[in-house]
């Protein structure tokens, strides 16, 4: 297994909607080991498959860090979505901080619902359905987002996007230092 380099919030592949998975393979399922290899390093709470430069529709996540506090929420421990559909959202719209391990050291408040019904499969493929709320929520909102090439600075106002700005700028120039490893920019017309 392998801790991957996450590709920062300039990369084209973070716009792009992602592809279904057809079928179950040693090499997705290695994937699926080393995205949370990679997201475990990283300090993260999820990871997209866009943010390993992979346009496939897969994500993990292991929001128990966040829920070990709050005593009304249940630990789900380390959960595998492919090729997930969320089928509703609901309840009370609530606004919380959020980050991204691609848009490293910015963070800012985002309006979410907060509860929602996601259909997907696990890990060994089986369609599974699920409705949660709090933190599970809002990390599988998070991440579903990537998967349609969505980031969590599209839900800011163009006033809230504009005081990040000089930390943007810094991540597009490789100015910025993390403590995972992070894909070289792309240049134009190089790969």
């Amino acid at each position: 297994m392998a801790i991957l380099p996450i590709v920062t919030y300039n990369d084209p592949i973070l716009r792009k909607e992602t592809k279904p998975i057809q079928e179950n393979s040693e090499s997705l399922q290695r994937l699926i080991d080393e995205m949370f290899e990679t997201m475990y390093n990283s300090n993260g709470v999820g990871l997209a498959a866009p943010q390993i430069g992979q346009d496939i529709q897969l994500f993990v996540m292991d929001a128990d860090v966040m829920t070990e506090e709050i005593d009304n929420e249940d630990n789900l421990g380390p959960l595998v979505f492919i090729n997930p559909e969320i089928i509703a959202k609901e309840g009370e719209k609530i606004k919380m901080e959020e980050g991204c391990l691609s848009i490293p050291e910015v963070r800012d408040d985002v309006t979410r619902p907060e509860r929602v019904t996601v259909s997907f499969q696990n890990r060994d493929f089986e369609t599974e359905k699920m409705t949660v709320s709090g933190w599970v929520s809002r990390v599988i909102q998070h991440e579903y987002d990537h998967l349609q090439g969505i980031l969590f600075l599209d839900h800011l106002s163009a006033f809230r996007r504009r005081l990040h700005r000089s930390a943007l700028k810094k991540i597009q120039n490789g100015k910025l230092e993390t403590k995972y490893p992070i894909a070289a920019k792309k240049v134009p017309g190089e790969g």
